[in-house]
Order: C-alpha cells, then sequence, then structure tokens
C-alpha cells in the first residue's frame, strides 16, 4: 500500500472541514483529464471531486433525499433516490463556468417509482434506463402510468413482492445490454438474504438467467472492464474479477467495499465504515479489528489494477461514514450541481 504526505480538499462553504487526500491525487485527476461523482444515502449526499484551476483538490456537495445509484451518460447523471429516478443535465456550454465550475449538474426530470429501494441503474444502448428494484427483487425500467415495469428476476425468485428476498443490488452493462446482476443470497425467502451474509452472495448472468458465481460476502458492483467482469466482495473487503466460477481478488481494502469506476488503468473504489447492522457479522469485520481499525474507513481508494497497489486515498469525515456508488465523469475537471429545490 502507497503511503504518501497527505493533501487537503476543503469547501469553501464550510470553513475548518478538511478532507484528508494523498498529495498526489489531484495531480492525478488532472492528468487522466477526468472528475468524480459519488453518493451516500445515509448522509443524503451527492458530492463531486475535481481540481480547481490552483491544483488543489474540490469537493462539491448537494443535499438530495437518500441518493445511491449513479450513471454518467453523455451530458447527463441519472441518480436512483429514494422515491425517484432523478436526471441530472449539465447546463454548460464548453468553456463556460459557473463558480469556477466546467459542469453544472442541474435536476431535469424525475420519475417517481415509490419506495422501492432502487440501487444501481444503467442506461442501456437503447437510451433506457434499466435500474435495480432491490425491495421487489427483480430490474425494472421506467413507462407512462405505472411506477416501474419489471424486466427481469433471478431464477429463484417465484413471486414479485415489496420483502428484499435476496437483496439484488448491483447491475453491469456488457455492450450495452444488461448482463451481470449481484445480490446478497440466493432466496425466495421475505429479507431470508440476511441469514447468510458471510457466504451466499452471488453473481448472475442476466441474458441466461443463471447463477455465475457463488459464495460470495455481499458482492455489490459489478462492471464489466477491459475483457473481465469485476465486482467488490464488499464482505470481505476485497476488490477482484470472476474467474472460471469463482471470484479472484486482487487487493483487500480498509473498510465495505461499495462502489466502483474505472480510469486510467485504475479502480476507483468507494469505502464505508462499519456502523450499519448489515454491515457486521463478516469476515471483513474479523480483518479490521485485526488490522487495529475495526470500524474501517469511509472514503475513495485508487487501485492500480496492474498490481492491487492503493495508489491515492481520500478520507471523508462525519457525517459521512458510508459512500454507495462512484462514477467517472470524463473530460470534466471541477464538476458543480444545484440542488433540487
Amino acid at each position: 500500500m502507497a503511503s504518501t504526505p497527505a493533501s487537503s480538499a476543503r469547501r469553501p462553504e464550510d470553513a475548518g472541514l478538511v478532507f484528508p487526500a494523498t498529495s498526489e491525487l489531484a495531480g492525478w485527476l488532472v492528468r487522466e483529464q477526468f472528475s468524480l461523482a459519488f453518493t451516500t444515502y445515509r448522509a443524503n449526499r451527492l458530492l463531486f471531486l475535481g481540481v480547481g484551476v490552483g491544483g488543489e483538490l474540490k469537493l462539491h456537495e448537494r443535499l438530495l433525499d437518500r441518493p445511491m445509484g449513479l450513471y454518467a451518460h453523455g451530458e447527463a447523471l441519472w441518480m436512483a433516490a429514494r422515491r425517484q429516478i432523478w436526471r441530472l443535465d449539465n447546463l454548460l456550454a464548453p468553456g463556460q463556468r459557473h463558480e469556477g465550475g466546467d459542469r453544472l449538474y442541474v435536476p431535469a426530470a424525475s420519475f417517481t417509482t415509490g419506495d422501492v429501494n432502487a440501487h444501481e441503474l444503467v442506461i442501456d444502448a437503447a437510451g433506457a434506463p434499466v435500474f435495480v428494484n432491490t425491495a421487489f427483487s427483480c430490474l425494472a425500467t421506467l413507462a407512462p402510468g405505472c411506477s416501474f415495469v419489471p424486466t427481469w428476476q433471478p431464477p429463484f425468485i417465484q413471486r414479485l413482492a415489496a420483502d428484499d428476498r435476496c437483496h439484488l443490488n448491483g447491475l453491469a452493462l456488457q455492450e450495452g445490454v444488461p448482463t451481470w446482476a449481484t445480490a446478497c443470497g440466493h432466496t425466495d425467502k421475505a429479507g431470508g438474504w440476511r441469514d447468510d451474509r458471510a457466504g451466499a452472495g452471488v453473481v448472475l448472468h442476466i441474458p441466461s438467467s443463471s447463477i455465475a458465481a457463488t459464495g460470495l460476502a455481499m458482492p455489490h458492483s459489478p462492471r464489466w472492464h477491459q475483457g473481465k467482469l469485476w465486482l467488490l466482495n464488499s464482505g470481505t473487503g476485497e476488490l477482484g474479477w470472476i474467474e472460471h466460477e469463482r471470484f479472484s481478488p486482487i487487493c483487500s481494502l480498509p473498510g465495505f467495499a461499495r462502489g466502483l469506476a474505472f480510469a486510467g488503468g485504475c479502480a476507483v473504489v468507494g469505502l464505508s465504515k462499519l456502523r450499519s447492522p448489515q454491515f457486521t457479522g463478516l469476515p471483513l469485520e474479523e480483518r479490521l479489528a485485526a488490522e487495529g481499525i475495526p470500524g474501517g474507513c469511509c472514503g475513495l481508494r485508487v487501485i492500480d489494477l496492474a498490481t492491487g497497489a492503493i495508489l491515492h486515498s481520500l478520507e471523508l469525515p462525519d457525517p459521512i461514514d458510508e459512500l454507495f456508488d462512484v462514477v467517472v465523469l470524463p473530460g470534466v475537471r471541477q464538476p458543480r450541481a444545484l440542488g433540487a429545490c
């Protein structure tokens, strides 16, 4: 694990509130020409990490109601929230600036789903939003006249009901088609995934409605990248990929890993502290206690995909103690947003 002196990102509107980060993180974002957006549903924030004109990290936030899954699609940013799917559009033309920012994401449309506990979402090759309807244990899309339209369900789910049977949570496209999903269990009993969070997690192949890998601990954030299916085995705090129906880790992380994006030969991973009851009783808890960090960390880690080394990090302070999703914003140096009200 790389260890470098820390710099800080500071919110101008909150003087004195400092976000420690490794000193090379800002330079890496500038060299690779992107910024980051990420969500925290417990603290109700959509956050943006970019770099100011002076080369300093800039962390910008907006309060929103339980933001979770994020997906960057062209000039828009899609987001799952408590009862809506939101689309935020960039209103700045090339070369325009708003309070120093070169992107200004503004809520442009919302679609009411009701309280379906929507997790990750994607935009498919046809331009349609597809989201994980965790409460109903299915994938779904939007249509007039209803809160959601089911499009697929795991092979072990016999009936759709709002009782979160397997905790379906992650969704990955492959060539524009929803192809991979993750779930914390493979049970058809209401709330049954909670009975074995340490080893009943699965990866699902959507086109064949089959189980592609088993034996995982609360897997999240599947992503198809460079010919591999990557994911986070959150209950062990590991990043890796699926090979021959098994999970092959490349590194262990100091927190509950959730939220995964790729850029510049690296993975960007979100980390959460072990404060939720759902995060206890996992292999990760025992490892972190042995490493002297029993609560774990909340923030971002940048991992070299070739070596598994942690190259850069960002720590987040209270009240932020968990992250859900993270996306890369290509060609953006300093993103900003307006709130929904």
